[in-house]
């Protein structure tokens, strides 16, 4: 059994191993990262022998980290990182290549059925109806997307939402409130299995999942990278924030909203920011919260968005693929029942 992973900013971990009445086998541990001493990697795949083909990554870590002296230098390599090798050589986690994603872009909908899709295509997905896939957002209207666990009250000025004819939602997973008017953000969503990710806390997760996105941001000209726990910032200051959900059916939605070219002032008048959340984020200015790529780029945004979906298309072979009249009408139907009431939106008032 094959299995490999590549440590996020590292190297290449490569495990084979056999499986013999439930325990593992002659594992090789090989990759391209640096060892010191030697005999680290010896006591490494020491610690794999005989483990239980049914072990979690948690466990497989911690075998690892008891073999692992203070001494010892891994560079490009993590115990947590084997483990994973480890579980994608027994076939319990996936990697990208094993997955045959589609790729799709819009269409421009109304605000509400974004949110309600990133519910109702998970469960296509997971029914295998259609297949996993990366989906960049267009919307027809300006809202405000909030956090599942956000207060309406806390985080919108209702007298500035009306002003502006703002359409506030509320997304199924957690993180902070998105100010989108049409054209100003790049928005997209991630559905996955959730095999993916097996092994990885949750603050793994989110840059093992947007490396491709940092890469498309490069393409463009953006230097990007990742400040725990789901902030995407640049040497300019912040561009964007991801958010994810896991669903019990084993599939997960991960989403990322990046700002492109913001109305600032609009933003203000619509969103209440609280100091302790400027405080958190190093800066005197919410205006200076959020650094538009158009700013870094000089791109239009359609550009900038065709270098996203033709860099994830030659990463990982994925195809085109396309929300259809169906999909929106069961979206329709689910904003009718739950993203578009009062009850949903203001779940936490």
């Amino acid at each position: 059994m094959h299995g490999e992973y590549k440590v996020p900013g590292g190297k290449l971990v490569v495990v084979d191993l056999d499986v013999e009445d439930g325990k593992l086998s002659n594992v090789r541990l090989a990759g391209d990262f640096f060892l010191e001493p030697d005999e680290a990697l010896f006591r490494m795949t020491d610690a794999l022998e005989g483990l239980s083909d049914q072990a979690s990554a948690n466990e497989i870590t911690a075998a690892l980290d008891a073999a692992v002296l203070p001494t010892d230098t891994l560079f490009g390599l993590t115990t947590r990182g084997v483990a994973i090798a480890v579980r994608r050589a027994l076939g319990k986690a996936l990697d990208w290549d094993d997955i045959d994603f589609d790729v799709i872009h819009g269409p421009s909908v109304d605000p509400m059925l974004n949110v309600a899709m990133d519910e109702t295509l998970v469960e296509d997905v997971a029914a295998g109806r259609r297949k996993p896939f990366m989906r960049i957002w267009e919307w027809n209207a300006p809202q405000v997307v909030i956090g599942s666990f956000q207060s309406y009250s806390n985080e919108i000025n209702e007298e500035g939402r009306k002003k502006h004819d703002i359409v506030v939602s509320r997304r199924v997973t957690g993180g902070g409130a998105m100010f989108m008017e049409p054209g100003n953000c790049v928005t997209y969503s991630l559905v996955i299995p959730t095999g993916l990710v097996d092994g990885l806390s949750f603050e793994e997760s989110y840059p093992f999942l947007d490396e491709w996105a940092m890469e498309s941001l490069e393409k463009v000209g953006v230097k990007a990278y990742y400040i725990p726990l789901n902030d995407i910032s640049s040497e300019k200051g912040k561009i964007g924030g991801a958010a994810q959900k896991r669903f019990a059916n084993g599939y997960m939605v991960h989403h990322v909203t990046m700002s492109y070219d913001i109305d600032a002032e609009k933003m203000m008048e619509v969103l209440r920011i609280g100091k302790e959340k400027l405080k958190d984020k190093g800066t005197r200015s919410a205006v200076k919260r959020v650094d538009p790529m158009k700013s870094q780029t000089g791109m239009p945004r359609e550009d900038i968005i065709e270098v996203f979906l033709d860099h994830f298309k030659n990463k990982y072979g994925a195809t085109v693929g396309e929300i259809t009249e169906a999909d929106i009408e069961v979206a329709k139907q689910r904003s009718a029942e739950k993203f578009a009431t009062e009850e949903w939106t203001k779940r936490l008032p």
